[in-house]
């Protein structure tokens, strides 16, 4: 057994070669469609879910995992340090739900180190995280150490996403109505990003494909500028939108040279807000 557990919400997508590696917790959010509740799970369709939010003439609604639920997972198996990773919380109680689960353990427990990080993500951004996490705890990283380098390299982290419906998000309130409109109806899609957990407009462009260069050439900018990349991986996650996700990926990598360029389809959570195409860049 691993000495260590990184403990995750579901918005946290995980390469295909951890989803059952037991060193990987991803606790589910409940997706609500017309009062239908959905476990976001491992092996949830997600067409059919798209399909239902489709056909919905209401707003999908979420809810993050509750604090005994997360408590429950800091104290299975004998891992004595545990980290947690939750979407923003400018996003979600998730952050909240989860410091008082690992509050009410050391109260009744403490017999392990738990530490909670707020993404200020979502999607690849805490899957980002979470692989940091494992990386440094395979190099023998002291727990002091590790939630250190974590807190850094969570504070270096940019993300980009360019979504082809904007719907939900317009719907809970994360994006202005005339901001939608002119989306859908005039086929701008601006380029967003993701402001220390909040949703922002950056620019907007005619169509997904100019949107997608306005975002390449936003972190060729930003690489040209001094950020540093090289050894560092950058995740694609895309809502049924392969074909997008590897134009970016090539044109990302004639671009700039990343250790890792990670594609991955959005699990649950992501999908209701990346809707049909939507695409996120986190690096």
């Amino acid at each position: 057994m691993a000495e260590y557990r990184i403990i995750a919400d579901s918005s946290c997508e995980l390469p295909q070669k951890y989803i059952d590696d037991e060193r990987f917790v991803l606790v589910p959010f409940y997706l609500d469609i017309d009062n239908e509740n959905i476990r976001d799970v491992k092996g949830l369709d997600i067409p059919e879910l798209l399909a239902k939010i489709t056909a919905s003439k209401n707003c999908p609604k979420t809810s993050c995992p509750a604090p005994d639920t997360f408590m429950e997972y800091i104290g299975k198996g004998d891992a004595k340090r545990v980290y947690i990773i939750t979407i923003s919380s400018k996003l979600s109680g998730c952050y909240n739900s989860a410091v008082l689960a690992k509050k009410l353990y050391e109260e009744e427990y403490g017999d392990r180190e738990v530490f909670v990080i707020d993404s200020l993500s979502a999607s690849g951004g805490e899957s980002l995280i979470a692989l940091k996490a494992m990386e440094l705890e395979e190099e023998n990283k002291s727990f002091e150490e590790i939630k250190k380098e974590l807190t850094e390299y969570r504070d270096s982290i940019t993300t980009y996403f360019v979504l082809d419906n904007l719907e939900t998000l317009r719907k809970n309130g994360r994006l202005s109505r005339m901001g939608a409109l002119v989306a859908s109806t005039l086929r701008i899609k601006p380029l967003l990003a993701g402001d220390r957990g909040e949703i922002i407009i950056l620019e907007k462009a005619i169509g997904l494909k100019k949107a997608w260069n306005a975002m390449v050439n936003r972190i060729k900018r930003e690489v040209e500028n001094g950020k540093k990349v090289y050894n560092r991986r950058i995740i694609i996650t895309h809502c049924n939108n392969p074909d997008g996700a590897e134009k970016i990926r090539e044109m990302l990598k004639s671009t700039v040279e990343f250790k890792e360029y990670i594609v991955m389809h959005t699990a649950g959570l992501s999908s209701v807000y990346a809707n049909d195409g939507g695409i996120i860049v986190t690096y």
